[in-house]
């Protein structure tokens, strides 16, 4: 592809500005050799200021995303988008999170540019488990893991029964819930069916895939081997 193109495309400015790097020498193969206007690289031959360009389309990452933060690129406030660098919301296709984690709730969250891995995940008939950690403000019943498991559960406002959901007490308002489906707010309201009430929510797991010692407000690329282990699941 041809270099202002490609460096373009991945977010690191307007063509207008990467002719500026080209100028500027701040693009160069591997060997350090400055690459001209009219060059074309293969991604993988290109440094800028000496480092490797970004994944180029199908890219996935991880982020560990804390309370406060929403998955739109609208809202007023403050988005994951804010967490990572403004190039990838100027990529070509966009940067976007697959599935969502609302303010209120943290945890493992992945964002993509390949719409077909992204509809892979949130599909569901793909069935990719998700597990969540939740605290309650109150305790629990203790018919909660039957009932998640019965395939009967009734959310508000829907006919349709849940599928069934896994579930392990952690404490006396604490538990570890892992479903299939994606419904809206789903978690928070099959606790709400049994009389409960979601106080913290932190997603843990998508398929095989866990934060692994990531920090909260961090986030990494996936290696090609854990999108393949996502899209197993």
């Amino acid at each position: 592809m041809r270099l202002i193109k490609l460096v373009s495309n991945l977010g690191y400015g307007s063509q207008k500005d990467v002719r500026a790097m080209i100028r500027d020498e701040r693009l160069t193969t591997r060997d350090g050799v400055p690459l001209g206007l009219e060059a074309r690289v293969a991604h993988g031959d290109v440094l800028l200021d000496g480092e490797p360009l970004d994944p180029p389309q199908g890219l996935v990452l991880m982020l560990n995303k804390p309370c406060g933060y929403t998955c739109s690129t609208s809202d007023p406030g403050l988005t994951v988008y804010s967490l990572l660098p403004h190039r990838f919301l100027l990529r070509k296709p966009v940067v976007s999170s697959v599935g969502r984690l609302d303010s209120d709730s943290s945890g493992l969250l992945l964002l993509t540019d390949d719409g077909q891995f992204l509809h892979h995940v949130i599909s569901p008939r793909r069935a990719i488990a998700k597990t969540y950690e939740v605290t309650l403000a109150r305790p629990l019943r203790g018919d909660e893991a039957e009932m998640f498991a019965s395939g009967t559960l009734m959310l508000r406002s829907e006919t349709d029964p849940l599928l069934p959901a896994g579930f392990e007490a952690t404490g006396e308002q604490a538990a570890r819930v892992t479903i299939t489906e994606g419904r809206y707010h789903q978690v928070r309201r099959m606790f709400a069916a049994v009389g409960n009430h979601v106080e913290t929510l932190r997603r843990t797991r998508i398929g095989g895939l866990t934060l692994d010692g990531l920090e909260e407000g961090r986030w990494r690329f996936l290696a090609a081997d854990e999108i393949e282990a996502v899209i197993r699941a």
